[in-house]
């Protein structure tokens, strides 16, 4: 049974961690141990995924009494949480590989034994929130999740900046599953048992269906990290160690995305305002994510930031799609649909790239700042190749998976803007989605060429970044398998159309089938775009060849056999140094500044007031507008309050006593 196979899975990486226990700090056994089980465990479940798939595709169920109060354990699989696990699975594995080299335990004997042993039940976690067929079930796997990625994020709890971090998401996540309590509740009521997730849902109360969605909107919208709900994603990405980050971004995120596909598909047609709240959502962490990702100096916070971004166009799918149920237009729900799960599956294998990408800088330089790196293209060929492969899929461009899964999405807005409709469709929605996604897209690629010249290009701008290397062959090779994933797909999408089909046809009120969303073939022409991605490939290593053979003197024929080389024009320099290249900041000072009225960028600039000055500098700074400038303040407020509220913890007993007959007479006037 594939259940079963699956639930052994899920067992394996859950207990991974546990033998490097057993032996001695800086014993390098406890790692390759941890690391077997990891790539063992995500083996039989992608092979029983593959079963599954291969299979008729029925959902499977297993149920086990137990003794808790309420509920039982039950377990299931379906074409939906299929498409899930498989880069729970596969992230994890290639994760746990790259931590081999990136974090040794015989350099990190303070906390490489419970980095791995919360990976593993991280991912054990994750799995079983997607295989969970009972509400008690799914809370007790979330709430492992959450406490074994609070860990993770507080890996180096001996840095103030990794606790804080790991503290903002430990209260942020128990904010999301506070919500979740209120939403299961409400679902019991409605379903009258703690079965996930309901095939024939009752009718239900507007009020109900009210409920319902915006308690599972914030606590599945605050995990996948939407605008505003995104207060602890930045920190938590930018402190945690960099294949942590990997799976954080490119997995953790997407329970959230899961969460949030299954609280639309609990009614066979939810309200118009479902679909235009998620899609509003969307826009607005697409947007405001990248344009904070353009002004951003730390390397690992601007691929924080670009995650926002990319769950921001996943919604904007997933807003479509239930625009689409609500108004009867299954191509808009198909192509919504199919575009945001393709983007939830490219996401999970571009973003992990890039993490651990700027985990090799960061291993080899020793520095997040972007601005202290530079040259980086010729001491790190192999990284910067990979890295470049990363920013074209995440920027959206053809040939890589980027551009396939955006197209969908593009493909169903341009759909509606066709409605005869007009504003009683709800068409107007996605009006003001689809500009929002095309300067998404714009502001994506700029934000990565700021990336990719300041880290990679130019020259060294400080000692460590002069000195960096590639790194070994264990961290290098998962980043290969996934820029052969992203090419994969981007060259041959038609893969994937059979699942996304069989995926978007479990997506029905609950579990049950809805065949009639069609096949999302008919739609994109599949086929073209694989003759475009060869074309593009083929003239791209042409392109390449050419470059090689001129380098190597065998193709210099011409006016150019007697090329010179020298420095590039210098303004009168005669020696250029690092500090005359363009920095990271001054890149993007345009669009932070265009952008400044949502961004509130914080600068402090030198202030020269004699003929002789001391030395000075320019400093620029985004404070996050939520965290930062919003709910920092508030609590600090709300903590000085209460410091004066203790004179009324203070005194004898007998004072206890006066406020518990205060508070009794109080209720006793109430009743």
């Amino acid at each position: 049974m594939i259940i079963a196979w699956l639930l052994i899975a899920v067992t394996c990486i859950g207990v991974s961690g546990v033998p490097g226990l057993l032996l001695g700090r800086r014993s390098p056994g406890g790692q390759w141990i941890a690391a077997l089980l990891n790539v063992v465990g995500s083996s039989i479940g992608c092979a029983a995924l593959v079963f599954q798939h291969a299979g008729t595709g029925s959902p499977q169920i297993i149920a086990i009494p137990w003794g808790l109060p309420a509920g039982r354990f039950a377990a299931g699989i379906d074409d939906l949480s299929l498409l899930f696990l498989f880069p729970i699975f596969f992230i994890s594995a290639l994760g746990a590989v790259y931590g081999l080299g990136y974090w040794k335990q015989a350099r990190h004997p303070g906390n490489g034994r419970k980095l791995r042993l919360c990976w593993g039940l991280m991912t054990a976690a994750m799995a079983s929130v997607a295989l969970a067929r009972d509400a008690i079930v799914f809370l007790i796997a979330w709430e492992v999740m959450a406490l074994a990625a609070y860990f993770l994020a507080n890996t180096e709890e001996n840095k103030p900046q990794s606790r804080d971090a790991a503290w903002v998401y430990l209260i942020a996540t128990h904010f999301g599953t506070l919500c979740l309590f209120g939403f299961f509740a409400l679902l019991r009521q409605a379903n009258g048992s703690f079965d996930l997730w309901p095939s024939n849902l009752p009718a239900i109360a507007p009020g109900q269906a009210t409920g319902l969605f915006v308690l599972g909107a914030l606590g599945f919208g605050l995990k996948a990290g939407l605008m505003p709900l995104h207060v602890w994603l930045p920190g938590a990405h930018a402190n945690a160690p960099s294949h942590v980050s990997a799976i954080m971004s490119g997995v953790l995120l997407k329970t959230g995305v899961y969460g949030l596909l299954r609280v639309g598909g609990l009614l066979p047609h939810p309200p118009v305002w479902w679909g235009a709240t998620l899609l509003s959502a969307g826009a607005l962490s697409a947007l405001l994510g990248i344009a904070f990702a353009a002004g951003q100096r730390d390397l690992k916070r601007l691929l924080a930031y670009s995650s926002i971004e990319n769950v921001g166009i996943i919604t904007l799918g997933i807003g479509l799609a239930l625009l689409g149920r609500s108004r009867g237009h299954l191509d808009w729900a198909r192509l919504g649909l199919a575009g945001a799960l393709l983007h939830m599956l490219n996401h999970s294998l571009f973003k992990p790239m890039l993490f651990l990408g700027s985990g090799s800088v960061v291993h080899a330089a020793r520095t997040r700042e972007i601005d202290l790196l530079g040259g980086l293209g010729k001491a790190m060929p192999w990284t910067f190749a990979l890295f470049v492969i990363g920013a074209i899929a995440i920027c959206g461009m053809p040939p890589l998976n980027g551009f396939v899964s955006e197209l969908l999405i593009y493909l169903g807005l341009f759909r509606t803007l066709g409605n005869s409709a007009g504003v009683a469709g709800g068409a107007e929605w996605a009006a003001l989605a689809a500009p929002a996604l095309a300067l998404v897209g714009a502001m994506a690629v700029v934000t990565f060429v700021k990336l990719l010249g300041t880290v990679f290009a130019g020259s060294a701008r400080s000692t460590r970044a002069a000195h960096a290397h590639d790194p070994r062959f264990l961290m290098l090779a998962p980043m290969v398998v996934l820029a052969g994933c992203c090419l994969l797909i981007g060259m041959f999408p038609a893969l994937l159309a059979s699942t996304l089909d069989r995926a978007a046809a479990s997506w029905g009120p609950g579990a049950g089938p809805m065949p009639d969303l069609g096949r999302i073939d008919q739609d994109v022409p599949f086929g073209s775009l694989s003759v475009m991605s060869i074309a593009l490939i083929a003239m791209a290593a042409g392109g390449c060849a050419c470059l090689w053979m001129w380098r190597r003197g065998i193709a210099r024929t011409g006016p150019f056999d007697k090329l010179r080389t020298g420095p590039t024009w210098d303004c009168g320099y005669a020696r250029p140094g690092p500090r005359m290249q363009y920095s990271g900041s001054s890149f993007s000072q345009t669009l932070v500044a265009m952008l400044s009225w949502a961004l509130w960028p914080r600068t402090s600039s030198p202030v020269i007031k004699a003929a002789f000055p001391p030395a000075t500098s320019f400093n620029s700074d985004l404070p996050d507008p939520v965290l930062d400038r919003g709910l920092r303040p508030a609590f600090h407020s709300a903590g000085r309050l209460l410091t004066r509220a203790h004179v009324l913890q203070r005194g004898p007993i007998q004072v206890y006593l006066l406020y518990v007959v205060a508070i009794l007479l109080t209720l006793l006037l109430f009743a």
